[in-house]
C-alpha cells in the first residue's frame, strides 16, 4: 500500500469550492485510488463554520452540534466537553480551531453527500471507474494518548470486511470479526496527511488490495449498519452511565434557531 500527502494552498474560509481546490492540488488518480480529504477543508468551503466573535459561549455551541454530550466538568485541569454526534463519540462535537483562521469549523453538515459528490466529480474529471472517498477527521480514544484518524463519512468502497464463517489458520470458525477498513485507512492517511502546517489535507492510497469497491453511494440502510447504535455498542455497560444531555443535532438542521 502506497499513501501520498498532496499538498494545498492555503484554504480560507469559503474562498472556494472543494471541487477546485481538488482540481488544483490533484494532478493523478490510478484506477482502484482511494482519495482521502481532511474534514476541516470540505467545511471550510462548505462555509460550515462559524466566526469567534459570533460565539458568546462555546460550550453553548457544542451543546447545539452535538446530538448528545456531557456537561463539561469543572474540577479536571484540562476538562473537554464528550459528545456523541452523527454515531461517533468525540469531543466538542468536532468543533475545531486550529488552522481555522478564527472561526470554529464544524463537520460538513452532511459528510456522506459530500463524499458522493466528490467521488462523482473526481470520477468524471480523471476517467476511473473504481475510486473511494473518504472523508476524515481525527478524535482521542478511551486509554490511549494522542489522537488518531477515524472515517467520518466514506463513499464508493465498503467499509467493512466479513470474517465471519471463515476458519483461522488452526481451523476454527471465525464468529464475530469485522475489519474496520475505512477507519484503519482513515487513521493511516491521517498520519501521513498531518495535523499542523504540513498543508497537505489530501491523500491519495494506492495498492491496496484489501478493499471492495462498488459503484453506488452507501445506502442510509449501509451507514446505519457501520455505526452501532448506543444500546447495540460493546462498551455500553460503561456509556450507558454517563449523565448524557440531549444536544441540539446542529444548529443548521431543521432551521434551528443559533442559540449560543
Amino acid at each position: 500500500m502506497k499513501i501520498t500527502p498532496i499538498k494545498t494552498e492555503v484554504i480560507s474560509n469559503n474562498s472556494k469550492t472543494i471541487f477546485k481546490v481538488l482540481d488544483r492540488a490533484i494532478t493523478k488518480i490510478k484506477e482502484k485510488s482511494i482519495v482521502a480529504i481532511a474534514s476541516k477543508i470540505v467545511s471550510l468551503c462548505e462555509g460550515s463554520f462559524i466566526k469567534k466573535e459570533e460565539v458568546r459561549d462555546k460550550d453553548s455551541l457544542v451543546a447545539v452540534e452535538a446530538d448528545f454530550y456531557i456537561p463539561r466538568p469543572k474540577n479536571r485541569e484540562h476538562s473537554v466537553i464528550i459528545t456523541i454526534k452523527n454515531g461517533v463519540l468525540s469531543a466538542t462535537a468536532g468543533i475545531d480551531e486550529s488552522n481555522a483562521d478564527g472561526c470554529y469549523v464544524l463537520w460538513p453538515k452532511d459528510p456522506y453527500r459530500s463524499a458522493n459528490k466528490i467521488r462523482e466529480h473526481l470520477k468524471s474529471r480523471y476517467q476511473v471507474k473504481n475510486l473511494g472517498v473518504i472523508i476524515t477527521d481525527s478524535k482521542t480514544i478511551p486509554s490511549r494518548c494522542g489522537t488518531i484518524g477515524f472515517a467520518l463519512a466514506y463513499s464508493g468502497i465498503k467499509p467493512l470486511k466479513k470474517y465471519i464463517g471463515q476458519k483461522d489458520l488452526f481451523g476454527r470458525k471465525m464468529k464475530a470479526t469485522f475489519a474496520n477498513l475505512v477507519d484503519a485507512l482513515a487513521a493511516a492517511s491521517v498520519a501521513v496527511i498531518g495535523e499542523g502546517q504540513e498543508q497537505t489535507p489530501i491523500a491519495i492510497v494506492e495498492d491496496f488490495e484489501g478493499i471492495e469497491f462498488c459503484d453506488q453511494n452507501p445506502s442510509k440502510e449501509e451507514i446505519d449498519s457501520f455505526n452501532i447504535r448506543l444500546e447495540d455498542d460493546l462498551y455500553y455497560p460503561f456509556l450507558s452511565k454517563a449523565e448524557w444531555k440531549k444536544g441540539g443535532g446542529g444548529y443548521r438542521k431543521g432551521g434551528k434557531s443559533k442559540n449560543f
